[in-house]
């Protein structure tokens, strides 16, 4: 089994930035991609961000050129910056892994989720 646990949410006002943490333990070797999804209320869950132990990633399009994920293999950490934020990325955002996940498939390992939430 792994253990997700987020961090980094909050209050903020639009075209601020934040940025998320999400720490993994247990069964590490059973994953190779990290993800972050999102969830608005009334709305279905979406993928934000994913990367792979080697470093590739895939982003939504409604976030490229404002997210940015990264990974620390060392520390079993994976991060999201957010930059530029709208209201409209205020959501519960979920950590997520698995292997070879990320690319629409949703790993079996998920977070307890963060809020985020940007004022007009």
């Amino acid at each position: 089994q792994v253990q997700l646990v987020e961090s980094g949410g909050g209050l903020v006002q639009a075209g601020g930035s934040l940025r998320l943490s999400c720490a993994a333990s247990g069964t590490i070797f059973t994953i190779n991609t990290m993800s972050w999804y999102r969830q608005a209320p009334g709305k279905q869950r979406e993928l934000v961000a994913a990367i792979t132990t080697g470093g590739r990633t895939n982003y939504a399009d409604s976030v490229k050129g404002r997210f940015t994920i990264s990974r620390d293999n060392a520390k079993n950490m994976v991060y999201l910056q957010m930059n530029s934020l709208k209201p409209e990325d205020t959501a519960v955002y979920y950590c997520n892994a698995g292997w070879n996940t990320g690319w629409g498939i949703e790993g079996p390992y998920w977070g307890q989720g963060t809020q985020v939430t940007v004022s007009s």
